[in-house]
């Protein structure tokens, strides 16, 4: 495994991190993993120096977390690994249960280091942009998280442009910790991102962790026109149905499986690389319900792609609309102030 720095920051990560949104309770997804079958998934990251692990509080209800702190203590040193947790979805439902007011976010922190089982957070971030909550609130409230011990480094995921810079700019004019990653919605099927998150993350020293490297497992090489459906996961992830599947995105894969065929790799190998070879990229969330999978995708932080190669793995893309979050318009914002 290799390793890298977070961004700009202090911070050390694998260049793989492991998503567990795949372990917790299989009636929240019926592809999700309960702890007895994911025990074998945290034993094979380790072994394969994967220090970097990304849950969050509304995965399976919380009980995600659970598991993942459970099996970390059991098998790590907790200040080797690198634990990520989000808040913004609710859990349990009733008022202040959801998005990022003080009152909801501290509660949600001292609820993940209960479930996780820690004394502290090293990536907390915000799951979604909240424009209920004066941004000044939020990154206050989260600036008193770090100064209180309780979490190392503040993160942020899926949101536009100007909103991230608005988050920093709140921070850095009140003297506050900044969101030091972004995890957004990056992959060779999807790269709207390279408009204006990346550049603007590049300048500000974010690191980059992308969710959903693989598009679902779109990019695994396992589906196609007329097979699309054949793992239990696809049959059962209605998400990706509305992101993925476009004709263009199957030119995208066509390119894929024929680069792959000719270095004798798999296409969720070389779609990983090619994330990897990114600016600003510093660890994509892989997630797995076979360990099988994780041995798979591990020997992508060795391989190297030739110009040619990633400029033929980048020539069928199409724009697409943006996919991953959605959040109201500078209209809607406008309209919604005159009221």
């Amino acid at each position: 495994m290799k390793f890298t720095r977070l961004g700009r920051s202090g911070l050390e990560v694998s260049r793989l991190a492991l998503g567990c949104m795949s372990y917790g309770d299989p009636g929240w997804r019926p592809w999700v993993l309960d702890e007895r079958a994911a025990r074998e998934h945290f034993k094979t990251a380790l072994d394969l120096g994967i220090n970097f692990f990304d849950t969050a509080d509304m995965y399976s209800r919380g009980r995600s977390e659970e598991v993942t702190g459970k099996l970390l203590r059991e098998m790590a040193d907790r200040h080797q690994v690198v634990i990520a947790t989000k808040v913004f979805f609710p859990v349990d439902k009733g008022k202040n249960k959801s998005g990022l007011g003080r009152k909801h976010v501290l509660e949600a922190c001292n609820d993940s280091l209960r479930r996780l089982g820690v004394d502290f957070i090293d990536l907390y971030q915000i799951h979604r942009w909240d424009e209920d909550t004066p941004v000044e609130e939020v990154m206050d409230t989260l600036d008193s998280l770090v100064r209180a011990g309780k979490v190392r480094y503040l993160g942020a995921s899926s949101m536009a442009a100007w909103q991230m810079a608005r988050a920093l700019y709140a921070a850095d004019r009140r003297g506050l910790h900044r969101f030091v990653s972004m995890q957004n919605h990056y992959n060779l099927a999807y790269r709207e991102e390279e408009r204006e998150m990346i550049p603007l993350c590049l300048h500000e020293g974010v690191g980059l962790v992308p969710w959903s490297p693989l598009a679902r497992g779109f990019l695994s090489g396992t589906r196609s026109k007329e097979a699309p459906r054949q793992t239990a996961r696809a049959r059962n992830d209605e998400f990706a149905d509305n992101m993925y599947f476009r004709d263009a995105d199957y030119r995208v894969l066509d390119a894929l499986t024929a680069v792959a065929r000719e270095r004798n790799e798999s296409p969720a190998r070389v779609a990983l690389a090619w994330l990897l070879a990114m600016p600003g990229v510093s660890a994509p969330i892989v997630g797995a319900t076979k360990v099988t999978h994780l041995i798979d995708l591990a020997p992508a932080v060795d391989l190297t792609l030739s110009a040619d190669e990633l400029a033929r793995l980048e020539a069928p893309y199409e724009p697409h609309p943006v996919l991953g979050f959605t959040g109201p318009s500078p209209r809607d914002l406008a309209r919604s102030r005159r009221s």
